[in-house]
Protein backbone atom coordinates (compact mmCIF):
# COMPACT_ATOMS: atom_id res chain seq x y z
CA UNK A 1 0.00 0.00 0.00
CA UNK A 2 1.53 3.36 -1.10
CA UNK A 3 0.14 6.57 -0.03
CA UNK A 4 1.96 10.48 1.75
CA UNK A 5 1.17 10.79 5.10
CA UNK A 6 -0.03 14.38 4.38
CA UNK A 7 1.90 16.15 6.59
CA UNK A 8 2.67 18.70 3.49
CA UNK A 9 -1.05 20.00 3.47
CA UNK A 10 -1.08 23.43 3.93
CA UNK A 11 -1.49 24.96 7.17
CA UNK A 12 -5.22 24.76 8.16
CA UNK A 13 -6.92 27.38 10.05
CA UNK A 14 -8.40 26.25 13.50
CA UNK A 15 -11.29 28.85 13.51
CA UNK A 16 -13.25 27.13 11.14
CA UNK A 17 -12.74 23.62 13.13
CA UNK A 18 -14.37 21.92 15.27
CA UNK A 19 -11.66 20.54 18.38
CA UNK A 20 -11.87 17.47 19.41
CA UNK A 21 -9.71 15.68 21.72
CA UNK A 22 -7.81 14.16 19.37
CA UNK A 23 -7.73 16.25 16.71
CA UNK A 24 -9.70 19.22 14.47
CA UNK A 25 -12.61 18.34 12.15
CA UNK A 26 -12.22 19.97 8.69
CA UNK A 27 -14.87 18.15 7.04
CA UNK A 28 -16.04 22.09 6.36
CA UNK A 29 -13.73 23.43 4.39
CA UNK A 30 -14.36 24.18 1.37
CA UNK A 31 -11.90 21.62 -0.74
CA UNK A 32 -13.29 19.07 1.40
CA UNK A 33 -17.04 19.58 0.81
CA UNK A 34 -15.66 19.96 -2.72
CA UNK A 35 -14.26 16.94 -3.13
CA UNK A 36 -16.88 15.26 -1.05
CA UNK A 37 -19.99 16.08 -3.37
CA UNK A 38 -17.58 15.05 -6.17
CA UNK A 39 -16.68 11.26 -4.86
CA UNK A 40 -20.80 11.48 -3.96
CA UNK A 41 -21.71 12.09 -7.48
CA UNK A 42 -19.54 8.56 -8.91
CA UNK A 43 -21.38 6.27 -6.40
CA UNK A 44 -19.72 7.23 -2.85
CA UNK A 45 -21.71 6.76 0.07
CA UNK A 46 -19.94 8.68 2.92
CA UNK A 47 -19.04 6.69 5.86
CA UNK A 48 -17.80 7.55 9.50
CA UNK A 49 -14.77 9.51 8.30
CA UNK A 50 -13.87 12.69 8.27
CA UNK A 51 -10.84 15.13 7.22
CA UNK A 52 -9.04 16.17 10.38
CA UNK A 53 -5.80 17.79 11.23
CA UNK A 54 -4.00 16.24 14.01
CA UNK A 55 -0.74 17.54 15.80
CA UNK A 56 1.46 14.57 15.46
CA UNK A 57 0.63 13.36 11.89
CA UNK A 58 -0.69 16.43 10.27
CA UNK A 59 -3.67 16.02 7.67
CA UNK A 60 -5.52 12.96 7.71
CA UNK A 61 -8.74 10.73 9.12
CA UNK A 62 -11.01 10.68 12.16
CA UNK A 63 -13.71 8.28 12.80
CA UNK A 64 -17.44 9.87 14.24
CA UNK A 65 -18.10 6.17 15.94
CA UNK A 66 -16.00 3.92 17.87
CA UNK A 67 -14.40 0.91 15.27
CA UNK A 68 -14.19 -2.87 16.10
CA UNK A 69 -12.55 -5.50 14.55
CA UNK A 70 -13.64 -6.21 10.76
CA UNK A 71 -15.60 -3.06 10.45
CA UNK A 72 -15.13 -1.68 6.72
CA UNK A 73 -13.73 1.67 7.23
CA UNK A 74 -13.64 2.92 3.77
CA UNK A 75 -15.31 1.62 0.64
CA UNK A 76 -14.31 3.87 -2.44
CA UNK A 77 -16.40 2.49 -6.14
CA UNK A 78 -13.95 2.06 -9.26
CA UNK A 79 -15.67 5.16 -10.44
CA UNK A 80 -13.45 6.73 -8.34
CA UNK A 81 -10.40 5.71 -8.90
CA UNK A 82 -7.60 7.22 -11.07
CA UNK A 83 -6.22 4.30 -12.89
CA UNK A 84 -4.62 3.38 -16.49
CA UNK A 85 -7.80 3.12 -17.78
CA UNK A 86 -9.03 6.64 -16.91
CA UNK A 87 -6.26 7.36 -18.90
CA UNK A 88 -6.80 5.95 -21.58
CA UNK A 89 -10.12 7.02 -21.99
CA UNK A 90 -9.19 10.49 -21.51
CA UNK A 91 -8.32 12.86 -24.69
CA UNK A 92 -4.26 11.76 -24.00
CA UNK A 93 -5.78 7.87 -25.04
CA UNK A 94 -5.13 8.28 -28.47
CA UNK A 95 -1.78 9.58 -28.69
CA UNK A 96 -0.38 6.43 -25.89
CA UNK A 97 -2.38 3.84 -27.93
CA UNK A 98 -0.05 5.50 -31.33
CA UNK A 99 3.17 5.99 -29.55
CA UNK A 100 5.94 3.74 -30.28
CA UNK A 101 7.79 2.53 -27.95
CA UNK A 102 5.22 2.23 -25.82
CA UNK A 103 5.09 4.37 -22.86
CA UNK A 104 5.36 2.95 -19.81
CA UNK A 105 1.94 2.82 -16.88
CA UNK A 106 3.50 4.99 -14.53
CA UNK A 107 4.70 7.67 -17.70
CA UNK A 108 0.45 7.32 -18.61
CA UNK A 109 -0.19 8.24 -15.32
CA UNK A 110 2.21 11.27 -14.84
CA UNK A 111 1.57 12.85 -18.36
CA UNK A 112 -2.50 12.55 -16.98
CA UNK A 113 -1.81 13.96 -13.62
CA UNK A 114 0.04 17.31 -15.45
CA UNK A 115 -2.25 17.48 -17.86
CA UNK A 116 -5.22 18.04 -15.78
CA UNK A 117 -3.35 19.79 -13.25
CA UNK A 118 -2.27 22.31 -15.88
CA UNK A 119 -6.06 22.00 -17.20
CA UNK A 120 -7.12 23.99 -13.86
CA UNK A 121 -10.71 24.83 -13.43
CA UNK A 122 -11.79 22.82 -16.71
CA UNK A 123 -10.11 19.25 -15.35
CA UNK A 124 -13.09 16.79 -14.37
CA UNK A 125 -10.28 15.84 -11.33
CA UNK A 126 -9.84 19.21 -10.06
CA UNK A 127 -11.38 18.54 -6.63
CA UNK A 128 -9.10 15.63 -6.26
CA UNK A 129 -6.10 17.69 -7.62
CA UNK A 130 -6.96 20.66 -5.17
CA UNK A 131 -6.74 18.61 -2.22
CA UNK A 132 -3.01 16.52 -3.57
CA UNK A 133 -0.30 18.38 -1.64
CA UNK A 134 1.86 20.77 -3.61
CA UNK A 135 5.07 19.57 -2.88
CA UNK A 136 6.49 16.83 -1.07
CA UNK A 137 9.59 15.66 1.18
CA UNK A 138 10.56 12.08 -0.64
CA UNK A 139 14.54 12.73 -0.92
CA UNK A 140 14.32 13.33 -5.01
CA UNK A 141 12.56 16.47 -3.46
CA UNK A 142 15.36 16.89 -0.46
CA UNK A 143 18.13 20.05 -1.41
CA UNK A 144 21.70 18.82 -1.61
CA UNK A 145 22.57 19.84 1.81
CA UNK A 146 19.92 18.00 3.71
CA UNK A 147 20.52 14.62 1.25
CA UNK A 148 24.04 14.92 3.00
CA UNK A 149 22.59 14.56 6.47
CA UNK A 150 21.43 11.57 5.79
CA UNK A 151 22.57 7.83 7.15
CA UNK A 152 24.74 6.60 4.26
CA UNK A 153 22.75 3.99 2.92
CA UNK A 154 19.80 5.96 2.51
CA UNK A 155 21.51 8.70 1.16
CA UNK A 156 23.28 6.22 -1.81
CA UNK A 157 18.96 5.44 -2.23
CA UNK A 158 18.14 8.98 -2.28
CA UNK A 159 20.68 9.59 -5.18
CA UNK A 160 19.37 6.53 -6.96
CA UNK A 161 15.93 7.84 -6.63
CA UNK A 162 16.98 11.47 -8.21
CA UNK A 163 18.65 9.58 -10.99
CA UNK A 164 15.85 7.74 -11.65
CA UNK A 165 13.26 10.35 -11.88
CA UNK A 166 15.66 12.58 -13.96
CA UNK A 167 16.25 9.49 -16.55
CA UNK A 168 12.40 9.39 -16.44
CA UNK A 169 12.28 12.75 -17.29
CA UNK A 170 14.69 13.04 -20.34
CA UNK A 171 13.25 9.50 -21.52
CA UNK A 172 9.69 11.23 -21.71
CA UNK A 173 10.70 14.42 -23.58
CA UNK A 174 9.67 13.36 -26.93
CA UNK A 175 6.76 11.84 -25.77
CA UNK A 176 5.53 15.05 -23.88
CA UNK A 177 6.27 16.54 -27.22
CA UNK A 178 3.68 14.57 -29.25
CA UNK A 179 1.30 15.73 -26.89
CA UNK A 180 1.27 19.47 -28.43
CA UNK A 181 -1.90 18.96 -30.33
CA UNK A 182 -3.74 19.01 -26.96
CA UNK A 183 -2.40 22.52 -25.65
CA UNK A 184 -2.19 25.81 -26.75
CA UNK A 185 1.10 26.36 -24.71
CA UNK A 186 4.25 24.82 -25.52
CA UNK A 187 4.51 21.42 -24.36
CA UNK A 188 7.95 21.84 -23.03
CA UNK A 189 6.73 24.41 -20.56
CA UNK A 190 4.04 22.54 -18.90
CA UNK A 191 5.84 18.79 -18.50
CA UNK A 192 8.59 20.44 -17.11
CA UNK A 193 11.16 18.42 -14.90
CA UNK A 194 9.43 20.42 -11.73
CA UNK A 195 6.10 18.84 -13.18
CA UNK A 196 7.05 15.50 -13.44
CA UNK A 197 8.91 15.32 -9.91
CA UNK A 198 5.26 16.52 -8.71
CA UNK A 199 3.47 13.88 -10.61
CA UNK A 200 6.12 10.91 -9.96
CA UNK A 201 5.69 11.72 -6.49
CA UNK A 202 1.56 11.79 -5.73
CA UNK A 203 2.19 8.44 -7.32
CA UNK A 204 4.76 6.72 -5.45
CA UNK A 205 3.40 8.11 -2.50
CA UNK A 206 -0.29 7.92 -2.76
CA UNK A 207 -0.94 4.73 -4.89
CA UNK A 208 -3.19 1.41 -4.02
CA UNK A 209 -1.25 -1.45 -5.38
CA UNK A 210 -4.20 -2.94 -7.72
CA UNK A 211 -3.07 -5.35 -10.34
CA UNK A 212 -4.62 -4.50 -14.09
CA UNK A 213 -4.43 -6.54 -16.71
CA UNK A 214 -1.58 -6.17 -19.89
CA UNK A 215 -1.89 -3.82 -22.42
CA UNK A 216 -0.63 -3.49 -25.61
CA UNK A 217 -0.25 -0.26 -26.06
CA UNK A 218 2.04 -0.03 -22.40
CA UNK A 219 5.64 -0.89 -21.97
CA UNK A 220 6.13 -4.32 -19.67
CA UNK A 221 6.56 -2.48 -16.95
CA UNK A 222 3.58 -3.67 -14.02
CA UNK A 223 0.56 -1.71 -13.93
CA UNK A 224 -0.54 -1.75 -10.20
CA UNK A 225 -1.00 1.49 -9.47
CA UNK A 226 -4.25 3.10 -8.54
CA UNK A 227 -5.03 6.79 -7.06
CA UNK A 228 -7.56 6.61 -4.53
CA UNK A 229 -9.60 10.20 -3.06
CA UNK A 230 -10.36 10.76 0.21
CA UNK A 231 -9.09 7.22 0.74
CA UNK A 232 -4.96 8.06 0.39
CA UNK A 233 -6.08 10.54 3.20
CA UNK A 234 -5.52 7.62 5.53
CA UNK A 235 -2.28 8.19 7.75
CA UNK A 236 0.33 4.56 8.49
CA UNK A 237 0.65 3.65 11.88
CA UNK A 238 3.24 0.30 12.34
CA UNK A 239 0.98 -0.69 15.19
CA UNK A 240 -2.31 -1.52 13.54
CA UNK A 241 -3.16 -4.08 10.85
CA UNK A 242 -5.73 -3.24 8.26
CA UNK A 243 -6.95 -5.67 5.02
CA UNK A 244 -6.89 -3.72 1.94
CA UNK A 245 -8.50 -5.26 -1.81
CA UNK A 246 -10.23 -4.37 -5.05
CA UNK A 247 -13.72 -6.44 -4.21
CA UNK A 248 -14.91 -7.63 -7.53
CA UNK A 249 -18.72 -7.84 -6.21
CA UNK A 250 -19.19 -5.02 -5.03
CA UNK A 251 -16.80 -3.27 -7.57
CA UNK A 252 -14.97 -1.20 -5.19
CA UNK A 253 -11.71 -1.05 -3.18
CA UNK A 254 -12.23 -1.83 0.19
CA UNK A 255 -10.28 -1.58 3.63
CA UNK A 256 -10.98 -3.25 6.62
CA UNK A 257 -9.70 -2.72 10.25
CA UNK A 258 -8.21 -5.46 12.09
CA UNK A 259 -8.07 -3.24 15.11
CA UNK A 260 -10.32 -0.93 17.60
CA UNK A 261 -10.32 2.54 17.37
CA UNK A 262 -12.49 4.80 19.75
CA UNK A 263 -14.61 7.86 18.89
CA UNK A 264 -13.11 10.81 17.17
CA UNK A 265 -9.82 9.14 16.66
CA UNK A 266 -7.48 9.27 14.17
CA UNK A 267 -7.74 6.01 11.49
CA UNK A 268 -5.24 4.49 10.35
CA UNK A 269 -3.86 2.30 8.31
CA UNK A 270 -0.53 0.29 7.53
CA UNK A 271 1.54 0.29 4.51
CA UNK A 272 4.25 -2.70 5.67
CA UNK A 273 6.52 -3.29 8.01
CA UNK A 274 8.78 -0.96 7.01
CA UNK A 275 11.62 0.56 8.81
CA UNK A 276 12.25 4.51 8.61
CA UNK A 277 14.99 4.20 5.95
CA UNK A 278 12.13 2.65 3.85
CA UNK A 279 9.26 5.13 4.58
CA UNK A 280 11.34 8.25 4.24
CA UNK A 281 12.65 7.39 0.64
CA UNK A 282 9.08 5.80 -0.27
CA UNK A 283 6.12 8.17 1.08
CA UNK A 284 8.69 11.10 2.50
CA UNK A 285 7.76 10.66 6.40
CA UNK A 286 9.17 8.71 9.56
CA UNK A 287 7.07 7.34 12.17
CA UNK A 288 8.11 7.84 16.02
CA UNK A 289 8.77 4.47 17.84
CA UNK A 290 8.51 2.39 15.30
CA UNK A 291 9.32 -1.52 16.03
CA UNK A 292 10.45 -2.10 12.26
CA UNK A 293 13.25 0.51 12.72
CA UNK A 294 17.02 -0.32 12.06
CA UNK A 295 20.11 1.21 12.24
CA UNK A 296 22.24 0.20 9.20
CA UNK A 297 25.90 -0.67 9.50
CA UNK A 298 28.22 -0.22 6.39
CA UNK A 299 30.66 -2.33 5.19
CA UNK A 300 32.84 0.38 5.34
CA UNK A 301 32.67 1.21 9.21
CA UNK A 302 32.75 -2.66 9.76
CA UNK A 303 36.04 -2.71 8.50
CA UNK A 304 37.46 0.40 9.99
CA UNK A 305 38.11 -2.12 13.62
CA UNK A 306 39.84 -5.18 11.94
CA UNK A 307 43.71 -5.11 11.31
CA UNK A 308 44.54 -4.53 7.72
CA UNK A 309 47.68 -6.77 8.60
CA UNK A 310 45.51 -9.55 8.80
CA UNK A 311 46.53 -12.08 6.50
CA UNK A 312 43.11 -13.72 6.09
CA UNK A 313 41.30 -10.36 5.94
CA UNK A 314 40.64 -10.70 2.02
CA UNK A 315 39.51 -14.50 1.93
CA UNK A 316 36.74 -13.18 5.16
CA UNK A 317 35.68 -10.79 3.19
CA UNK A 318 35.02 -13.04 0.02
CA UNK A 319 33.20 -15.47 2.53
CA UNK A 320 31.11 -12.41 4.07
CA UNK A 321 30.39 -11.12 0.05
CA UNK A 322 29.10 -14.72 -0.89
CA UNK A 323 27.12 -15.93 1.67
CA UNK A 324 25.79 -12.32 1.26
CA UNK A 325 26.87 -11.14 4.95
CA UNK A 326 27.78 -7.57 3.64
CA UNK A 327 24.39 -6.32 3.45
CA UNK A 328 21.81 -5.23 5.73
CA UNK A 329 23.77 -5.81 8.87
CA UNK A 330 21.75 -3.80 11.88
CA UNK A 331 21.07 -2.35 15.45
CA UNK A 332 17.68 -2.70 16.41
CA UNK A 333 15.27 -1.83 19.44
CA UNK A 334 16.73 -5.37 20.56
CA UNK A 335 20.16 -4.93 20.15
CA UNK A 336 22.53 -5.74 17.20
CA UNK A 337 21.07 -8.06 14.53
CA UNK A 338 22.23 -11.58 14.18
CA UNK A 339 23.46 -11.03 10.76
CA UNK A 340 25.41 -8.26 12.32
CA UNK A 341 26.92 -10.34 14.98
CA UNK A 342 27.73 -13.61 12.62
CA UNK A 343 29.57 -10.99 10.11
CA UNK A 344 31.72 -9.74 13.41
CA UNK A 345 32.10 -13.23 14.62
CA UNK A 346 33.95 -14.32 11.38
CA UNK A 347 35.84 -11.18 10.47
CA UNK A 348 37.10 -11.65 14.88
CA UNK A 349 38.53 -15.50 13.79
CA UNK A 350 41.95 -16.06 14.86
CA UNK A 351 44.39 -17.38 12.60
CA UNK A 352 43.82 -20.85 14.36
CA UNK A 353 40.47 -21.00 14.25
CA UNK A 354 40.11 -19.72 10.68
CA UNK A 355 39.03 -23.09 9.47
CA UNK A 356 35.74 -23.16 11.67
CA UNK A 357 34.06 -20.10 9.07
CA UNK A 358 31.47 -22.56 7.92
CA UNK A 359 30.28 -23.11 11.56
CA UNK A 360 30.60 -19.33 12.48
CA UNK A 361 27.93 -18.40 9.55
CA UNK A 362 25.25 -21.39 11.05
CA UNK A 363 25.55 -19.64 14.64
CA UNK A 364 28.27 -21.72 16.50
CA UNK A 365 30.12 -20.73 19.46
CA UNK A 366 33.95 -20.88 18.34
CA UNK A 367 35.82 -20.04 21.38
CA UNK A 368 35.18 -17.34 23.84
CA UNK A 369 38.06 -15.67 23.06
CA UNK A 370 35.87 -14.87 19.75
CA UNK A 371 32.58 -14.20 21.49
CA UNK A 372 34.41 -11.42 23.69
CA UNK A 373 36.18 -9.89 21.12
CA UNK A 374 32.81 -9.85 18.72
CA UNK A 375 31.00 -8.19 21.63
CA UNK A 376 33.81 -5.37 22.10
CA UNK A 377 33.99 -4.74 18.35
CA UNK A 378 30.30 -4.87 18.70
CA UNK A 379 29.96 -2.30 20.83
CA UNK A 380 32.76 0.03 19.57
CA UNK A 381 30.47 0.45 16.36
CA UNK A 382 27.45 1.16 17.86
CA UNK A 383 29.93 4.54 20.66
CA UNK A 384 31.26 5.17 16.88
CA UNK A 385 27.63 5.62 15.34
CA UNK A 386 26.24 7.62 18.22
CA UNK A 387 29.10 9.94 18.05
CA UNK A 388 28.43 10.08 14.59
CA UNK A 389 24.37 10.49 14.97
CA UNK A 390 24.47 13.37 17.64
CA UNK A 391 27.40 15.01 15.52
CA UNK A 392 25.28 15.79 12.50
CA UNK A 393 22.12 16.30 14.77
CA UNK A 394 24.71 19.11 16.31
CA UNK A 395 24.35 20.20 12.56
CA UNK A 396 21.09 20.16 11.63
CA UNK A 397 20.30 22.51 14.35
CA UNK A 398 22.60 24.88 13.14
CA UNK A 399 21.42 24.58 9.92
CA UNK A 400 17.76 24.77 11.02
CA UNK A 401 18.94 28.24 12.51
CA UNK A 402 20.58 29.75 9.43
CA UNK A 403 18.04 27.99 6.75
CA UNK A 404 14.73 29.06 7.53
CA UNK A 405 13.69 27.38 3.93
CA UNK A 406 14.77 24.10 4.61
CA UNK A 407 13.31 23.97 8.42
CA UNK A 408 10.29 21.45 7.09
CA UNK A 409 13.19 19.26 4.86
CA UNK A 410 15.40 19.42 7.91
CA UNK A 411 12.98 18.43 10.68
CA UNK A 412 12.37 14.93 8.84
CA UNK A 413 16.32 13.81 8.62
CA UNK A 414 16.03 15.55 12.36
CA UNK A 415 13.10 12.91 13.02
CA UNK A 416 15.01 9.85 11.45
CA UNK A 417 18.53 10.44 13.74
CA UNK A 418 16.77 10.75 17.05
CA UNK A 419 15.47 7.60 16.58
CA UNK A 420 18.59 6.28 15.19
CA UNK A 421 19.65 7.59 18.30
CA UNK A 422 17.64 6.33 20.47
CA UNK A 423 17.77 2.74 18.85
CA UNK A 424 21.98 2.77 19.47
CA UNK A 425 21.68 3.72 22.91
CA UNK A 426 19.11 1.08 23.39
CA UNK A 427 21.68 -1.20 21.51
CA UNK A 428 24.63 0.01 23.18
CA UNK A 429 22.55 -0.92 26.77
CA UNK A 430 22.16 -4.44 25.55
CA UNK A 431 25.33 -4.93 24.36
CA UNK A 432 26.88 -3.63 27.97
CA UNK A 433 24.84 -5.95 29.25
CA UNK A 434 25.92 -9.02 26.98
CA UNK A 435 29.59 -8.64 27.93
CA UNK A 436 28.72 -8.32 31.52
CA UNK A 437 27.22 -11.73 31.19
CA UNK A 438 29.94 -13.33 29.25
CA UNK A 439 32.81 -11.97 31.58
Amino acid sequence: MKKSRGRTGRKRRRKHCQSFTDGVNCSHKLEYIKLKKWLKDRGFEDGNLRPAEFRDTGRGLMTTKPLQAGDLIISLPEKCLLTTATVLSSYLGEYIMKWKPPVSPLIALCAFLIAEKHAGEKSLWKSYLDVLPKTYTCPVCLEHDVVSLLPEPLRKKAQEQRTTVHELYMSSKAFFSSLQPVFAENTGTIFNYSALEWAWCTINTRTIYMKHSQRECFSLEPDVYALAPYLDLLNHSPNVQVKAAFNEQTKSYEIRTNSQCKKYEEVFICYGPHDNQRLLLEYGFVAMDNPHSSVYVSSDTLLKYFPPLDKQRNAKLSILKDNDFLQNLTFGWDGPSWRLLTALKLLSLGADEFTYWRRTLLGDVISARNEQQTLNITAKICHFLIEETQHVLLQISQLKRNKENLKTQLALVEALRLEDLKILQKSAEIVCNLNIATT
